[in-house]
């Protein structure tokens, strides 16, 4: 994609994303490329690009918006719960001392940053650990969720679950102690109080 394209692209993709997850668009309206360009005032080519990638993280199926069931999210939890458990154990043993500083920043950052900056440090948190594997298949199935996961990770975040921060300082103190038992443990039960916290307060469920 040329420069413009890609800017198009991630605009029509944002503009989707947050106007599905923030419920402004009937599940009974069909979503065409055609109307979405004309509202965006661009090319139809970034649009279906845009409805391709949420088609991918299970927000759109069949041209309509897709409203997660309380399933859907308990099976997406589970394959965050083996896939990070996997990625924090590994990271005991592997995670450089780069990664590591970040991973400490994100804490630091989530106690005392601006919700903003406290939503991308939950985020960078998960995904440097994921990253920190170096195996793409892991990051493609994780990033492949990652709409669903944001929904969730903003409702832990911005409506403060007790504890989660301490929870991130503790799977950090696992890690960095090459406890990679102690931190699969530790974040798979993080996962789960981010699971249960979030179903109970998410109306579209």
């Amino acid at each position: 994609m040329k420069k413009k394209e890609v800017h198009n692209y991630v605009r029509a993709y944002e503009f989707l994303r947050d106007q599905i997850l923030s419920g402004r668009i009937d599940s009974s309206i069909k979503l065409t490329e055609t109307k979405l360009a004309e509202q965006l005032q661009i090319s139809r080519t970034p649009v279906r690009s845009a409805i391709t990638k949420l088609e991918e993280e299970g927000l759109i199926k069949n041209k309509h918006v897709y409203v997660p069931t309380e399933a859907d999210i308990r099976h997406i939890f589970q394959v965050r719960s083996i896939l990070e458990g996997f990625a924090a154990n590994y990271c005991a043993e592997f995670i450089s001392e780069s990664t590591l500083q970040k991973l400490a920043d994100c804490i630091e950052t989530g106690l005392h940053g601006s919700n903003e900056e406290q939503l991308h440090a939950n985020y960078l948190f998960h995904q440097l650990i994921i990253e920190e594997t170096h195996n793409p298949e892991i990051t493609k199935i994780i990033n492949r969720m990652q709409s669903i996961i944001n929904l969730l990770r903003t409702t832990v975040t911005l409506q403060r679950r007790p504890h989660l921060v301490e929870e991130h300082q503790e799977i950090f103190e696992a890690i960095q102690a090459n406890d990679g038992n102690l931190a699969e443990d530790l974040i798979q039960k993080h996962l789960e109080k981010d699971l249960e916290f979030s179903i109970g307060r998410l109306a579209v469920l």
